[in-house]
């Protein structure tokens, strides 16, 4: 059964941290945060068997 609420945190926590990144106009490094976190939901999602029938 797929962690919604973790994947959610992931995701949440990384926008957080690219908010961040921004004020800092480190553009680069928001980019990388983003992307990074969303392979690691979507390898949380795959891990857990995918969509629920």
């Amino acid at each position: 059964m797929a962690d919604y609420q973790k994947m959610y945190t992931t995701m949440f926590n990384a926008a957080t941290d690219a908010l961040n990144a921004l004020d800092r106009l480190d553009i680069g490094r928001a980019k990388e945060l983003l992307m990074q976190a969303q392979l690691k939901a979507e390898g949380e999602y795959l891990a857990s068997g995918g969509e629920e029938t």
